[in-house]
């Protein structure tokens, strides 16, 4: 089973997808996070370097081990040279 198949099996559960969609926004952000900083060819130190957060810490938001606070998103932000937009729809 491929991942695209495994993953379209458990979404199918009501309570998987639910918890998986009031999850998605953490997880976009990490994903936009990482593609900055792929784009900027910044390492985690670089990054930290930039913002003054412990490379440590954000290595922990990388891999969803943390649950960044504000203040810790928008430095990330700044450090990557874009702004933090948050919204509800």
């Amino acid at each position: 089973m491929t991942y695209t198949e495994l993953k379209k099996q458990l979404l199918s559960d009501p309570e998987v997808k639910a918890e998986y969609d009031a999850l998605e926004p953490e997880y976009q952000f990490i994903r936009d996070m990482l593609a900055c900083r792929e784009e900027l060819s910044l390492s985690q130190q670089g990054l930290a370097d930039l913002t003054g957060i412990d490379r440590s810490d954000i290595s922990r938001i990388e891999n969803g081990n943390a649950n960044p606070s504000l203040k810790t998103m928008k430095r990330i932000a700044n450090g990557l040279g874009k702004r933090l937009e948050i919204r509800i729809v």
